[in-house]
């Protein structure tokens, strides 16, 4: 069977839902787009498609000749599909986390969370250098049970266009017995936020059980404004220093760096320094913790000295 993409067909649906958001946002909510941000969102999802015709072709072909040694010959079955799709969603987590923890794979990865807007075109922003990471390593369990890589190639085109309608502001929350199950609008805008309670939790595709599985699940709080974009902003609506400018970071901190600590600049998580003049995603949330508690223990210390004062 060939290659095959859903998500290209799902190409107008998409244009027609950002252009509702847009209604929606022009009477409601002014704010949510901005003409800039949204221009580059764009250009992100025409690199990211070209990208992905000239290097998916390749790593297709990879997956087919691996698949000669798969383990089992699992059928074009309904059953099958439902199967790969949950383990393609649970594959999708661990790529997605590893992201997130691996400066390596943030360095891709980060253009998706560079905006500091949150609506359907920030769905759009996603990596030129994908192909770089080699993250193609995860699904490779996949081929070698013996799913067949168009079958992956369609359960992965699914998940992403699930994934689209989730970014924005439009939807509050979803019912119940949805929220618990499902990646949703309010779960992802905490993935998106940079507010320390909010960093690196909510990896889903399309399941959030796997984040309350893993421990990485953060619901969204209701009286806290969330703030969009990347701990250090990027400042700019340069298009190709959005694409590049964690890779030139990458490399200008291995080469100052000194020789025993050039890999960790590499490997380690997005803030590490062998100085401590940054902070990483952990630190940052230490803190906050720290500091929230402190100051819960200070409310209630005052109720309870006002407690007492009301008693007496």
């Amino acid at each position: 069977m060939p290659d095959f993409s859903p998500t290209e067909y799902a190409v107008p649906g998409f244009v027609a839902l950002v252009l509702i958001e847009m209604v929606w946002a022009w009477r409601t909510r002014p704010d949510a787009y901005e003409p800039r941000d949204t221009l580059t969102s764009l250009a992100f999802g025409l690199g990211s498609t070209v990208s992905g015709l000239l290097f998916g072709g390749f790593f297709f072909a990879l997956f087919l000749w691996l698949w000669q040694f798969r383990l089992f010959d699992v059928p074009w079955t309904w059953w099958a599909f439902a199967l790969c799709f949950v383990l393609d969603d649970l594959k999708y987590y661990w790529v997605h986390r590893f992201g997130h923890r691996v400066r390596w794979f943030w360095a891709s990865h980060v253009n998706h969370h560079s905006s500091q807007h949150y609506n359907l075109s920030t769905a759009l922003r996603q990596t030129w250098t994908g192909f770089l990471t080699l993250s193609f390593v995860f699904a490779l369990p996949l081929v070698l049970l013996g799913f067949h890589p168009g079958m992956i190639a369609i359960c992965g085109g699914f998940n992403l266009i699930y994934q689209f309608w989730i970014h924005t502001e439009a939807i509050d929350r979803m019912p119940r017995w949805f929220e618990a199950v499902m990646n949703t609008p309010s779960h992802h805008r905490v993935h998106h936020a940079t507010n320390p309670r909010y960093l690196d939790r909510n990896y889903a595709g399309v399941f959030i059980v796997w984040d309350k599985l893993f421990g990485t699940f953060e619901p969204e709080v209701r009286d806290e404004k969330i703030r969009y974009g990347i701990v250090k902003q990027l400042g700019s609506f340069n298009l190709l220093w959005s694409v590049f400018h964690e890779w030139v970071g990458i490399a200008q901190d291995m080469w100052r760096a000194p020789w025993k600590h050039k890999l960790s600049y590499l490997l380690r998580e997005p803030g590490w320094t062998h100085d401590g003049s940054r902070e990483t995603s952990d630190q940052i949330r230490s803190r906050w913790i720290e500091r929230a508690g402190g100051e819960e223990k200070s409310v209630s210390s005052e109720n309870r000295i006002a407690g007492e004062a009301e008693a007496a």
